[in-house]
């Protein structure tokens, strides 16, 4: 699922995140516990315009590159993106309208962005949560993000990769890939709205788990999903939906 930011003003932007944050869909010291062959969150467009010492970068219209030859410190933008290459190391990165990027092995303690995808590479580590309003989040094999995975709007992919503070969504899908292991269960928020609401099965968020998949932890759907469980899957109690049970690689449809 190909999720198409939105510019959102600057004050608005934080006052989400801080929403957020006071909702528990975001916490960046929260001690609680696409198909990934694709490409995952779109290819930044600009081009860095600075790159990071060992205290850190801050930007306001530009991205940032993290170099893996001196530690960087905290980064963040608003109009730009992030991009950590291999083995580089960040205390956290930050930004607004842009994506943000680990490559293999590389680390960090939070990631957050409003508009933007998240992407971590092959035993990439976040020791916090990884945030996103609009935009995907994908974590390849031996990923592993130590505080919660959210968003609001977009894709949350998972294959062979590792999440100790549960996912959370509202309108995304959901693909816990082969292998994966998920810690502090599954929600799926019902959208605000004081009006009735009711949804096609397009409309409907899809979760799947997948084969040798484990969810520890509740998993609690607020709304209609489409949920898809492989036979060869381990998940805790589920609250909300009605599991379809699959064989093979990947659920029908």
């Amino acid at each position: 699922m190909k999720t198409t930011a939105r510019a959102v003003p600057l004050a608005l932007a934080w006052t989400l995140l801080s929403a957020l944050a006071l909702s528990g869909c975001i916490n960046s010291h929260d001690s609680d516990s696409a198909s990934l062959s694709g490409s995952g969150p779109a290819g930044d467009e600009d081009h860095d315009d600075s790159t990071t010492t060992g205290n850190g970068t801050h930007s306001i219209n530009g991205s940032i590159h993290v170099s893996s030859s001196a530690p960087g410190g905290e980064v963040s933008t608003v109009n730009g993106s992030i991009h950590a290459d291999e083995n580089a190391q960040l205390a956290g990165g930050h930004t607004v309208n842009g994506n943000i990027s680990l490559g293999d092995h590389a680390s960090a303690t939070s990631l957050t962005t409003v508009n933007g995808g998240i992407s971590l590479g092959q035993g990439a580590k976040v020791s916090e949560t990884v945030t996103t309003v609009n935009g995907t989040l994908a974590l390849r094999p031996g990923a592993e993000v130590d505080g919660r995975l959210s968003n609001v709007n977009g894709s949350i992919v998972l294959f062979d990769a590792t999440v100790k503070g549960g996912i959370t969504t509202v309108n995304g899908n959901i693909e816990i890939g082969a292998h994966s292991h998920v810690q502090g269960g599954v929600v799926v928020h019902k959208p605000s709205s004081g009006f009735f609401q009711w949804w096609s099965d397009s409309d409907k968020p899809r979760i799947v788990v997948g084969p040798g998949a484990v969810v520890e932890g509740a998993m609690t759907f607020d709304r209609a999903v489409r949920l898809f469980v492989s036979d060869t899957a381990t998940i805790g109690q589920v609250t909300g939906a009605t599991p379809v049970k699959f064989s093979g690689d990947h659920p029908p449809g």
